[in-house]
């Protein structure tokens, strides 16, 4: 079973003389398999994500050992805030300094984090559930709309066609029309000059 590690990770503040959370610090974290020539299965980094509140921030880990035996867990500070509180520096101006950690890291499969975890992974397939039956209304409203759009453009044709039949037949009728008068005034014309 993969073995879970939850951490928080806060920098000490002279201002405040507490620790808290920071966006100028951050965390790098490696497993090594010490029993497999410190081969590398985990190496990520992690920041503090400020969208969220500061008690109930934490980052974590998963990772799943192929292989019993030893692993090495390394955290490493990072940012600015880490070149002035570091883990156990003095701190600007001689106030006490450092980073605290705070580690919890589960092995095997039952454990209070894989049920807050499994909680979080129910609510998304919900929101997932959700979004794919929006997603499906709003294919099928394209569909109507679609629909919609081929009755209006093929009664659109159908009127532009009829349009152009109407004055193809008014055109006729005026030629026929002119015709007939430019006969009819030469008939005329011509019965005038002999009377």
């Amino acid at each position: 079973m993969p073995d879970l590690c939850h951490y928080k990770f806060e920098a000490f503040s002279p201002q405040t003389q507490t620790f808290g959370p920071t966006t100028e610090l951050g965390i790098i974290t490696t497993v090594e398999e010490t029993f497999d020539n410190d081969h590398r299965i985990v190496s990520q980094a992690a920041s503090y994500d400020s969208s969220k509140s500061a008690d109930s921030w934490y980052s974590k880990f998963t990772f799943a050992a192929a292989d019993s035996g030893s692993h090495r867990i390394c955290f490493t500070a990072t940012g600015p805030a880490s070149q002035t509180s570091g883990w156990f520096s003095s701190g600007n101006g001689g106030y006490p300094g450092g980073v605290r950690l705070t580690v919890d890291i589960v092995v095997g499969e039952t454990s209070k984090i894989e049920s807050e975890d499994k909680g979080k992974i129910d609510e998304m397939a919900t929101k997932v559930k959700d979004l794919n039956g929006r997603l499906t209304d709003i294919r099928r409203e394209q569909v109507f709309q679609r629909e919609r759009e081929a009755e209006f453009r093929d009664q659109s044709e159908a009127t532009n066609a009829r349009v152009v039949r109407w004055t193809l037949i008014q055109l006729g009728v005026l030629g026929i029309t002119c015709a007939w008068q430019l006969s009819h005034l030469r008939a005329f014309f011509i019965k005038q000059k002999l009377t």
